[in-house]
């Protein structure tokens, strides 16, 4: 089954209430808000009322809200290969 990922890019901040009320059917609330929907006629057609507003992507399979979280987190350029903790270990054994 495949699914609609829907985020909402631009705000709704004085638009007409029928547009903010098709953007509350679809669950999106907040700025960069990610929501999945089965793919319908229906959710197709709520997504072209407010398609100025979103950024749509069909995907195999849903994501969980961390998963979600995890793909916008930015890689931080390093990586640890040891805490201090281990190290003042390793050189208080010798």
């Amino acid at each position: 089954m495949s699914y609609f990922r829907i985020q909402l890019v631009r705000s709704a901040i004085g638009l007409p209430r029928r547009t903010t009320d098709v953007l509350k059917a679809l669950g999106l609330k907040k700025r960069m808000a990610t929501v999945f929907h089965a793919v319908s006629p229906s959710v197709a057609g709520q997504i072209m009322k407010v398609k100025e507003l979103v950024e749509v992507q069909e995907v195999d399979k849903r994501l969980t809200k961390q998963e979600v979280h995890l793909e916008r987190k930015p890689d931080p350029g390093y990586y640890v290969e040891k805490t201090g903790v281990a190290e003042f270990k390793e050189l208080r054994r010798r």
